[in-house]
């Protein structure tokens, strides 16, 4: 029997090549996830270690879980580090906000540059890549990617404001790789010494103290040294384990990555079970009368069973082998576009682990393995009277009871938990419960496949059957023959298009809720604000805004913090200065009455404190004393754009004295084309470095671009599971024309033309990628729908039907493309041959 297996698999070559390719498929994306991230972490643990090379302790301080950030430790701790027993250097560092001013004016990006010192010595863990570190008080560097972006050299001047925006020059005399900081990447930085870094930021003490050990002294001991010195309240950590911590820390996102492109590569193996399932269902079909002779010779049920399972251990065995190879390869390919953009801290080569090899074989064995059980099963009862047959026998389909039951239970059960996950409201588990609903709907339609896939062939073959008259009606005919392997077919399809319209719903929907919010949370033309979005816009900004002819409204808020006497808590106390045609929206109460000694509040702050519209709340102010404010008005927060407490515009100035503004909101005069309005906003903003002006436009722009990227890149990983499924078509149709070779050359007999056939079951496989689109889009839709609902409290639903459109006709296109190549050799066959042929 093994003899037998493997000369069928010899001379049936061709029959498993595109089985072959999607076991591949599915387990190159797999390794090359492994190959990817493997290689990413032994980057990231590499550079950790070589930076953390250079220190033999870290001081940390303590972090306190109540406090968003630990607190910095004082120069006092630094020199008790200093005096510490086997300690022959310490230096402190320091980091914070030091806004670097671009060759405009005004401060480069949307948040101001992180200011850093850069100590000197051995403990100079910073990679200077060009000039030099800052050794004077006049010196400073910066990150390259900042440096590029902004058009600064070595040997510039610089211009940056410090912790109080003061503006001081630098002579830029290097450039300096961040590394794997993601802070720092995201904000960019300027390097100082380390006394120029205090003066700059403002910070009073150093985040991090790193410390060299003397010579002969381990890390162990002058960690011990060191932690004895400084008693509670620190961490004090080794080199060794300190580069441990950062890449331990820094591979969160790693496996994060992992995880979300192993759910993409578990979804194309999936789909492949399903094409394996479908091929070996298929063989087995057309190898009865093999398989029967096999029988009258002697071969038992078991090892009829076992030539099969043997089968597709062979194949699954060696396109998993396959599969290896191509994943390294796309995990190498990966990793050249990352380091293209620079956005991939490798330092080594892309590599197969031993890990990635056993996976990958293990699950390329195990789901060819198991897809096949089921058509091994069938072929151990085939009777040895069926090699007597002429034909394959055709067998037809009958919806049992036991498959209605499973169907109508998962069917019960991913409805119910769908609803509830609706009605629970936006979160986490409501999310989950929809995705658990959908996953047992989807079960449901699993099972019940061959029942409905006739109707829906019916439905989706009523205007093909009519435009392409005999051939379109026979390939209808074929498409319903065999509801069960139709059905298999077709769900392969189905798996992809239900994950791109559910991506493609959702991301309209967000799009569309955005969009909402923004006109009404943001329902002006533009919006200044300072670039760390505190207080600091000079109110002459304001002033001057209120000149431009251009502009029509100008609303100018300022706030701070103060307590409410006998609540625990602070709140956001404010005010406002604008026209007589701001018309903030209030719940109750009115904004007319807003005078000295009265208030508008938010609505949580009315809840929390007990009070309501003609109560007084007794305010704590820096200048007057604690006021007795009367409430006049409530309103919801997020709708109108007040602080939480809202007073007088005057009386704000004397309870707190004359605070900066916060934001300034503007809206361009009728008639005046948005960019004359906003060379006017820019031209008042000019001045002020720091102030950044928005538009709505280009929120709206910058989210959009957002969800398009993340559309591309999932409907790109999605993509993979689509062509598997398509491979299986191409494989269906293929097997199917081979076992219907007979069928074929008698209507060829009967006149039908070798156009005619060609078109036939061209029009076949456009049907079953039809009703695997239509199924899919069905799914898709609904379920995007429910996942859109656990989002957002308001939600505006948004249905992408040209996206939705296109998925159902690229479908349809892919399913004529898949059967080009069955339908041409099925043309070219001899008529006589395939009439004598068995």
């Amino acid at each position: 029997m093994l003899r037998t297996t493997l000369a069928g698999l010899r001379a049936h070559k061709p029959r498993l090549l595109l089985t072959s390719v999607a076991i591949a498929l599915g387990v190159g994306f797999i390794a090359g996830t492994f190959v990817l991230t493997d290689t990413m972490e032994a980057g990231f643990s590499q550079s950790f270690s070589a930076a953390a090379d250079k220190i033999d302790v870290a001081v940390l301080p303590a972090q306190d879980t109540s406090a968003r950030e630990a607190p910095p430790m004082s120069g006092a701790t630094l020199e008790k580090i200093r005096a510490a027993d086997g300690v022959a250097d310490a230096q402190g560092l320091v980091r914070g906000s030091s806004a670097l001013i671009g060759k405009d004016g005004k401060a480069a990006g949307d948040f101001p540059t992180a200011g850093i010192s850069i100590p000197e010595g051995s403990l100079n863990r910073t990679s200077v890549t060009s000039g030099a570190a800052p050794k004077t008080a006049t010196q400073a560097i910066l990150d390259e990617n900042t440096a590029e972006a902004q058009g600064f050299k070595v040997g510039d001047t610089i211009a940056v404001l410090d912790s109080k925006d003061a503006r001081h020059e630098f002579t830029l005399v290097g450039l300096f790789d961040v590394g794997l900081d993601q802070q720092l990447l995201y904000s960019g930085a300027v390097g100082y010494t380390t006394e120029a870094a205090e003066a700059m930021t403002g910070v009073k003490g150093f985040k991090e103290i790193d410390v060299a050990a003397a010579e002969g002294v381990t890390q162990e001991t002058v960690r011990n040294s060191v932690a004895a010195a400084l008693g509670t309240g620190y961490r004090v950590v080794t080199g060794e384990q300190y580069a441990a911590d950062l890449a331990k820390g820094n591979g969160a996102s790693t496996e994060l990555l992992t995880a979300g492109l192993l759910m993409f590569g578990l979804v194309a193996m999936f789909v492949a079970a399903l094409v394996i399932y479908n091929t070996f269902n298929i063989l087995v079909a057309q190898r009865t009368r093999e398989m029967a002779l096999l029988r009258c010779i002697g071969a038992t049920r078991g090892q009829v069973f076992g030539s099969i399972v043997l089968e597709s251990a062979v194949v699954g065995l060696l396109s998993s082998v396959l599969g290896l190879l191509l994943g390294y390869l796309l995990g190498a390919g990966a990793l050249a576009v990352l380091a293209g953009f620079g956005t991939a801290p490798i330092t080594g080569s892309p590599s197969l682990t031993t890990r990635t090899i056993a996976l990958g074989l293990l699950i390329g064995l195990v789901v060819t393995v198991g897809a096949a059980l089921l058509p091994a099963r069938s072929a151990t009862k085939v009777a040895p009277i069926a090699a007597l047959r002429s034909q394959v026998e055709e067998h037809t389909f009958k919806a049992g009871l036991l498959r209605v039951i499973f169907a109508a239970l998962f069917l019960l059960v991913g409805v119910g938990a769908t609803v509830a996950g609706v009605g629970m409201g936006p979160g986490e588990t409501a999310l989950f419960a929809v995705a658990a609903g959908g996953s047992f709907v989807f079960l449901a339609v699993l099972i019940l496949g061959p029942v409905i896939v006739k109707p829906l062939g019916a439905f989706v073959g009523w205007l093909p059957a009519r435009l392409f008259g005999v051939p379109g009606k026979l390939a209808v005919d074929n498409s319903r023959r065999n509801p069960k392997r139709s059905a298999t077919t077709t769900v392969a399809l189905t798996v992809g298009v239900t994950l791109m319209t559910l991506i493609a719903v959702l991301t309209g929907t967000m799009r569309a809720t955005f969009t909402q919010q923004i006109d009404e949370q943001f329902p002006v033309d533009y919006m200044v604000q300072t670039q760390d979005r505190g207080p600091g816009l000079p109110r002459a900004l304001a002033e001057d805004l209120r000149t431009r002819p251009e502009l029509t409204s100008v609303v100018s808020s300022r706030e701070t913090s103060a307590t409410v006497e006998g609540k625990d808590g602070e709140y956001q106390v404010g005010a406002f200065t604008a026209g007589p045609d701001f018309r903030p929206k209030l719940d109750a109460g009115s904004i007319d009455v807003l005078k000295p000694g009265t208030a508008v509040v938010a609505d949580y702050v009315a809840e929390r404190l007990g009070v309501k519209v003609g109560d007084r709340i007794p305010v704590r102010t820096t200048k007057a004393g604690t006021v007795e404010l009367t409430i006049v008005g409530t309103f919801e927060s997020g709708e109108a754009n007040l602080t939480d407490v809202t007073v007088p515009a005057e009386e704000f100035d004397r309870y707190f004295g004359p605070v900066a503004d916060s934001w300034v909101m503007i809206d361009a005069k009728e008639g005046v084309s948005p960019e004359q309005a906003r060379k006017a906003v820019d031209a008042a903003a000019q001045p002020y470095p720091t102030a950044k002006v928005a538009s709505s436009t280009e929120l709206r722009g910058a989210f959009d671009e957002q969800l398009d990227t993340m559309l591309t890149l999932i409907t790109g990983l999605l993509g993979l599971a689509v062509l598997i499924s398509l491979l299986g078509i191409a494989n269906t149709l293929s097997l199917s024309v081979h076992e219907r070779t007979r069928e074929s050359a008698l209507l060829r007999a009967l006149g039908l033309t070798r156009p005619q056939l060609r078109r036939m079951l061209s029009v076949e496989a456009l049907i079953l990628g039809l009703i695997g689109a239509l199924v899919g889009v069905v799914l898709g839709v609904v379920f995007g729908w429910a996942a859109g609902r656990t989002l957002d409290d308001d939600v505006a639903f948004q249905l992408p039907v040209l996206q939705i459109l296109a998925f159902v006709a690229l479908s349809g296109l892919a399913g004529l493309l898949a059967a080009v190549l069955p339908a041409r050799r099925a043309a070219r066959a001899s008529i006589v041959g395939s009439l004598a042929s068995s």
